[in-house]
């Protein structure tokens, strides 16, 4: 088994079959799967333009869809190459999700898809610190809780080169993930497959 970071750094080739039904992810029975990936990116594209940070950006699968400034934040230098490669506008930067490098206040909000959902209660609480450091608002994208998983759990997940990597994984109810930041925030996406909650910071 290797580490979190070396697993996404693997991935990063093949991430976006995951979101396009495709490679090792094509005969998968996900139910609306489509139509939901869709409503997603529709939810995020309506959000109002701001000076946006996306942390955990990794392809910029999401990332692309955010109206104003963008800066996308990776560890993974593969990650961040695919980005790149979607993104030609947005400012794109190596660095730790638990030690942001920016000034406080540096931006009106910070996103992050599907990495919220990998950390433990500590890191938890250490992200949601630096996010309000920097920021005013928090959009947290993740996976909804459905049939067939636990809220929490860890999974084997297997790469197209065959390597397997064990990955803490949680699964949320929009109005938990709400209660969850702090209570006052609002519901952006709420579907079979994906929740987005938006909350401030301040």
């Amino acid at each position: 088994m290797t580490s979190f970071a070396e697993y996404y750094d693997r991935r990063a080739p093949e991430y976006d079959d995951w979101y396009l039904g495709a490679g090792l992810f094509a005969d998968r029975d996900r139910p609306g799967w489509r139509e939901d990936v869709d409503a997603l990116c529709g939810a995020v594209a309506a959000l109002p333009p701001a000076r946006v940070l996306d942390v955990a950006c990794g392809t910029g699968f999401l990332t692309r869809h955010v109206r104003g400034e963008v800066t996308g934040l990776d560890q993974s230098e593969r990650m961040l190459a695919e980005a790149a490669a979607r993104l030609p506008h947005a400012r794109l930067v190596k660095g730790d999700a638990f030690g942001l490098p920016f000034e406080d206040g540096e931006f009106e909000r910070l996103m992050t898809g599907h990495f919220y959902g990998h950390l433990d209660p500590g890191e938890r609480e250490r992200f949601v610190a630096e996010a309000r450091r920097v920021a005013g608002e928090l959009l947290v994208i993740d996976s909804a809780l459905h049939d067939g998983v636990e809220p929490e759990e860890w999974q084997e997940r297997t790469l197209n080169d065959g390597s397997r990597h064990l990955v803490y994984k949680r699964y949320f109810t929009a109005p938990g993930l709400v209660a969850e930041l702090g209570g006052a925030g609002d519901v952006v996406h709420d579907g079979p497959w994906f929740v987005a909650v938006r909350s401030p910071l301040t």
